[in-house]
Order: C-alpha cells, then structure tokens, then sequence
C-alpha cells in the first residue's frame, strides 16, 4: 500500500485509532440494544450530575438535533429524564434514572476490561502517559472543554 498524506497526519491516525478500538467493543454495545451515541449519552451520564443538552452534546461529540433524537429514545425507555434547569428554566438538563444506570453499568465493566486487553495487546502497562497527552490536546484545542 502507498503511503498517503493521511498516513502521517495526526488527526487522522486519532480518528482510526479510535474506530480500530471501537470496532472490538461495538458488538456488546449493539447487544445491549444500544448505539454508539447512546451508549456514551449513558456512560457520560453514569458517574457524574445532570448536563443541561449542549453540555452533554460537548461530551457525547454530538450536535444537539441528533442528540435530542437520542435523548427521546432513551427517554421513552426510561433510562434518561429531562428535567429544568434549576439555574435557568429556559435550559434543561439531563439526568440518568435508575434503570439506564443498570443498563450501562455492565457495559462500563465491559468497555474497562476491553481498555486494558487492548492496551495489553500493545504491551502498554500504563495508559496515564497516554491519557495524559490526549487531554492537553482536547483542553489545548477545544477551548469549550473544561474538563
């Protein structure tokens, strides 16, 4: 295969990486009769407060449109809630119910195990230096990201 300029470029090889790694664990997700932007509505929802909808779309790397799409389907399977903003009612946010956090725990002991075989397979002992470098990238580069 020639070399290409997409071979070289960064985001690029991010964004393969990415998808090399998400195809070994798609297939539990769709088991759990979830997609990929629900399953990250779910998992982002899973440990922290409610989001208002352009908080979550940040996170979940999702436009709104698609994600209120989403976010009814959930909804309708009484795994999300909207509520109002306490801060202002003209917002809401959204919250994860009991029942999507029985749906998403399984699956975030699943997306953990398949991490670190991964990792394992590459002879990564420690993923922080990793971790560490793709944070300063998306806090350098996506100044909307606090996190």
């Amino acid at each position: 295969m020639s070399e290409r300029f997409v071979h070289h470029h960064l985001p690029y090889l991010l964004a393969r990486a990415s998808h090399a790694l998400w195809r070994g664990f798609e297939p539990q997700v769709r088991a759990a009769g979830l997609n990929s932007l629900e399953w990250r509505i779910l998992a982002t929802l899973s440990d922290g407060p409610p989001l208002t909808v352009g908080e979550l779309a940040l996170e979940v790397l999702a436009k709104q449109p698609t994600l209120t799409k989403s976010l009814d389907r959930l909804a309708v399977q009484g795994w999300v809630e909207r509520r109002a903003d306490p801060m202002d009612a003209r917002r809401s946010q959204v919250a994860i119910l009991p029942a999507g956090r029985r749906r998403v725990r399984p699956l975030l002991a699943a997306a953990t195990r398949h991490e670190a075989e991964r990792l394992r397979a590459l002879g990564v002992a420690d993923a922080a230096p990793l971790r560490d470098a793709l944070q300063v990238l998306v806090r350098h580069f996506d100044p909307r990201d606090t996190g």
